[in-house]
């Protein structure tokens, strides 16, 4: 589903971001990538969703270089994406039902199907009860849930989550890691970036160990090993 085939990416003057990666994800796989922080895990996602060009080598989509998609191609393709962050980039000013919404509003999308969708999503990450708080009347964990709702609200095939729980206490950390592994059992392929060790250890999935830029490891079943 996405391939990295001998990839390079370098940032000025003279910075190896990610050397000669390759690797593959099959669809409905969660895998994980680990390192430290510099290893290259967020310029892997930023090429995966076609926000940055590699130096050399190729990215894959379904067999599509992404890197070879005309300007005008790119919202479609950043559709089948969904993108999940640690400072989970909500409207301040808006609602959470707002916040998902807005998605669907720029796609064109009818108002009865926008009520449909969003109250669907809402009840798959368990917030029904919050659809009208403003991300400031809820918790650090309310506000990854509007934020992966915000990701799926589109169906995307592919979740990237890019330190998701890098801002959360234990329990709030171990109910997003849940909620990912359902939306994965759903039918989602689950890309995870993250160094919190004990979510990879208990997880028992693939996991990709990014060291200076490549890769070291790649395990399934893996554990966090640095």
């Amino acid at each position: 589903m996405i391939k990295f085939q001998n990839v390079f990416k370098i940032y000025p003057p003279n910075t190896t971001a990610l050397e000669d990666v390759s690797f593959e994800v099959r669809p409905e796989e969660f895998v994980s990538i680990v390192g430290k922080s510099g290893a290259g895990k967020t310029t892997l996602l930023k090429l995966a969703l076609a926000e940055e060009a590699p130096e050399s080598g190729n990215v894959f989509f379904d067999d599509q270089d992404i890197h070879k998609l005309r300007h005008s191609q790119l919202p479609y393709y950043r559709r089948r994406i969904g993108a999940v962050f640690q400072d989970y980039k909500l409207f301040p000013s808006k609602t959470a039902y707002e916040n998902i919404s807005y998605i669907l509003e720029v796609m064109g999308v009818s108002d009865e199907k926008i009520s449909h969708d969003v109250k669907e999503v809402l009840e798959i990450v368990g917030l029904q009860e919050k659809a009208h708080n403003s991300p400031v009347q809820l918790s650090g964990g309310e506000r990854q849930r509007v934020a992966i709702a915000r990701a799926l609200i589109h169906r995307p095939d592919v979740i990237l989550a890019d330190e998701p729980t890098g801002n959360l206490d234990p329990y709030n950390t171990a109910e997003i890691i849940r909620l990912l592994l359902k939306i994965q059992e759903m039918g989602t392929t689950c890309i995870l970036a993250t160094h919190n060790k004990e979510v990879i250890n208990r997880l028992g999935k693939r996991v990709i160990t990014l060291e200076q830029g490549r890769i070291v490891r790649d395990v399934e079943k893996g554990r966090f090993i640095l």
